[in-house]
């Protein structure tokens, strides 16, 4: 599921289309099997917004991949989930 609220306006970056880079979003879920949810609260310039959303594209990947170190043995959520 992607929930991608991120209004900008028409513009081209050195020609990228903004427009793509919801399609790369839905192509990412889709592939991955994942949810996506980004939000754009404040912003004019189409390429410190699309900054933003990358960057905290990739901030959300790396959190939900990296290792914690509490965690001994194999992480399961067996017999947490009911």
């Amino acid at each position: 599921y992607l929930a991608y609220e991120v209004d900008l306006p028409p513009a081209v970056l050195g020609g990228f289309d903004p427009g793509l880079a919801r399609e790369f979003m839905r192509a990412l879920v889709e592939n991955a099997g994942c949810n996506l949810h980004i939000r754009l609260l404040a912003g004019e310039n189409v390429h410190h917004c699309l900054e933003a959303c990358f960057k905290g594209l990739a901030r959300a990947l790396r959190a939900a991949v990296a290792l914690d170190p509490r965690e001994t043995g194999v992480p399961s959520t067996k017999g947490v989930i009911g």
